[in-house]
């Protein structure tokens, strides 16, 4: 509650939702950033082609779809489809629903999380993917549409917003990203409040350096497999 004479733009979490929007107004991040975006996809297309047309045929074996596109929140809450290579069983959702009635601490692993140390819709081929971090290739067709950019906070549902509380203003700031701080932090071994201060971390110090440090790193994180 308010104290009298005080107002809706004294509160502290007013003044920082001001400093979020700040941050994301720098001349890097509002301009220079979309350009790397561009320039880098553009420099990778011809390399990656080819191998996500491979991992589709692939994962096209078992007589699903090669692709998987979830909705995601984006930049100002905007909703777009996030393309991944598909990891999954293709009756996924019901499998879901199944395996989460029949088992309590997976369940409430599932609320905390969003995320499943063992989750039985992945195929075995899907496991390898998620493990690599090559499922997320797709996601440079996000980044030409405009929609993502190749460093940023993961792209999250939108059951997951209530999770960022005073961040949420941080996440909605940015594009989401297909790595970040906290894909090259620990990843699936640090806590949802753990993201949450990465991606407003990131904000605060986003800059050329910063993402291709990011960039830098997520090799090295593909090549240790540390995704799931």
């Amino acid at each position: 509650m308010l104290d009298a004479g005080s107002t809706l733009g004294d509160t502290p979490a007013f003044s920082q939702r001001m400093a979020y929007r700040r941050e994301a107004q720098k001349f890097y991040a509002r301009y220079t950033k979309r350009i790397v975006d561009i320039g880098l996809a553009l420099i990778l297309l011809p390399v990656l082609v080819p191998v996500i047309a491979t991992l589709w045929a692939m994962t096209r074996t078992d007589g699903g779809p090669g692709f998987f596109g979830h909705r995601r929140i984006g930049k100002n809450g905007k909703v777009f489809r996030c393309w991944k290579i598909r990891t999954m069983v293709p009756n996924a959702e019901e499998r879901l629903v199944a395996y989460l009635a029949n088992n309590p601490a997976a369940a409430e692993e599932w609320a905390r999380d969003h995320k499943l140390t063992d989750d039985p819709r992945i195929t075995k081929i899907g496991r390898f993917l998620r493990e690599t971090s090559l499922d997320e290739l797709p996601q440079i067709w996000n980044v030409l549409m405009g929609e993502m950019s190749f460093v940023g906070p993961r792209p999250v549902v939108r059951a997951e917003m209530k999770k960022y509380g005073h961040g949420r203003t941080a996440y909605l700031t940015m594009k989401p990203g297909i790595t970040g701080l906290w894909q090259v932090s620990g990843r699936n071994d640090v806590s949802y409040d753990e993201r949450v201060a990465m991606d407003i971390e990131y904000l605060q110090t986003v800059s050329l350096k910063t993402d291709l440090q990011l960039i830098a790193k997520t090799a090295g994180s593909v090549l240790n497999r540390t995704g799931r």
